[in-house]
């Protein structure tokens, strides 16, 4: 996920200022789809679900003569800037999608509508839902989205590098890892780097000034998560965010087991296996992917179409993520959910839509066209079917649901993006050299649990 610094500061200076406009907003009027016809303005930041979403409008639409849903998709960074400007304005779109790192603030500052009334009177079955979706929207009794869909990761790679280096499929089936001596995990990515002699990472004669293909390519820019690498492994160490999870008054960022993670993780490009930070290419990492100056990234289930669509340039395909000292794989599992605000006019045609966008009709016709897996668990069934029937064997991002504590959380508090961003400088801090781990991470757990105690 992009994290972008000016979007946080945007977006906390939005919410304060808007805190006092949905009281006034919120309380305005009620549907008016008994009384005429309904425009909702719906948002979202994916164009590769917008055609998925689109479907569901218009079907919708048909049920529903007097609503008309109006899809607007914008960039992930432009989206949270628009939506920090309409609220500010009082002027926010009816409903829009949801990310847990964000909607903490629209709680707090009173944007969003409590759907639990709703839900008890259409007596909604949130045991339909991936198991633990339904809970992360809910704060104090108070619910604020239903789920739409789900991801998890897994390791991405390259066909033909692991092929150049006489690597199998098979041997990345059951990799392990460790903080110590980074496990099989290590030592395949140093046998995938390769310098401009031709030499790999094993041989000792390796050049680390002249890489020409890393073995792995990391995910820097990730927060207070971790979600596209070091969550997982750190998950696999025994690592927790929080004392509790969501709504948690503790983080635990100075943790040893966290520590031990992001050291290895800076060893690995002290030893040249992964781009140094400030050496990354500007490009994104399917780009670099895709260039074939990587062999292998974590990546999100999202990121199906990127790496297994007809654009890729390079042959990718996925394998599970290494099993750590805990004993099992351990994959982030997070949610969108679809949100209606406070201060719509139209709360009741809002809800007929959220309810529709959460229902089986919709999430059905979004896992048919194999994009992300739908909340809906018989939704992810027919994902699952839609991409075999592309060739695309994905069933290792949905594996880690049917394994005991093979899923964990993402931290949900109040404060979130503030959070992530002193992590984040942290976390850069040490990959720069300019801080140790144990330091760093010290330092920033005591600013992050300031902000919450």
């Amino acid at each position: 996920m992009i994290k972008i610094k000016q979007v946080r500061a945007a977006l906390l200076c939005g919410l304060m200022a808007a805190t006092a406009l949905t009281a006034c907003s919120g309380s305005q009027g009620d549907d008016a789809a008994a009384d005429g016809p309904v425009t909702l303005d719906y948002w979202l930041w994916d164009d590769n679900q917008q055609a998925s979403y689109q479907a569901c409008a218009d079907a919708f639409h048909a049920a529903n003569p007097n609503i008309t849903v109006k899809i607007t998709q914008t960039a992930w960074a432009q989206y949270w800037q628009n939506l920090t400007t309409q609220l500010a304005a009082g002027d926010a779109p009816d409903v829009w999608t949801n990310q847990v790192s964000y909607y903490p603030q629209f709680v707090s500052s009173q944007q969003l509508l409590d759907l639990q009334p709703y839900v008890d009177e259409d007596k909604v079955d949130l045991g339909q839902y991936q198991d633990g979706l339904a809970e992360l929207w809910v704060k104090d009794g108070k619910r604020y989205g239903l789920p739409k869909d789900w991801d998890t990761e897994a390791i991405v790679y390259n066909s033909q590098l692991l092929a150049k280096q006489g690597i199998k499929p098979a041997d990345l089936a059951n990799l392990t890892w460790n903080p110590k001596d980074g496990g099989t995990f290590e030592q395949t990515i140093a046998k995938l780097t390769v310098d401009a002699n031709g030499r790999n990472g094993l041989d000792p004669a390796f050049d680390k000034t002249k890489v020409k293909v890393y073995g792995y390519q990391p995910e820097w820019n990730d927060g207070s998560q971790g979600q596209n690498g070091w969550g997982e492994l750190a998950a696999a160490n025994g690592f927790t965010y929080l004392d509790k999870n969501p709504w948690g008054t503790q983080y635990k960022y100075d943790d040893p087991k966290l520590v031990e993670t992001i050291s290895w993780y800076k060893a690995l490009t002290d030893k040249g296996y992964a781009p140094r930070f400030d050496k990354q290419s500007t490009l994104g990492i399917d780009a670099v992917m895709n260039s074939g100056k990587a062999a292998l990234t974590i990546a999100g289930s999202w990121t199906i179409n990127t790496y297994l669509g007809a654009d890729a340039k390079q042959k990718f395909a996925l394998a599970p993520l290494p099993v750590g000292p805990v004993g099992v794989r351990k994959s982030a599992i997070n949610g969108l959910s679809d949100a209606i605000w406070a201060g719509t006019k139209h709360k009741d045609a809002a809800w007929k839509w959220v309810k529709y966008l959460g229902s089986a009709d919709c999430q059905n016709v979004v896992g048919g066209n194999a994009v992300v897996f739908p909340a809906i668990k018989s939704a992810t069934d027919k994902a699952l079917a839609a991409h075999k029937a592309k060739g695309r064997d994905v069933q290792v991002y949905v594996d880690y649901t049917k394994t005991p504590g093979g899923t964990f959380l993402l931290p949900i508090t109040d404060h979130g993006t503030e959070i992530s961003q002193i992590v984040q400088d942290a976390l850069q801090a040490v990959i720069l050299g300019q801080s140790e781990p144990a330091d760093a991470l010290k330092k920033a757990n005591q600013q992050v649990n300031s902000l919450l105690n």
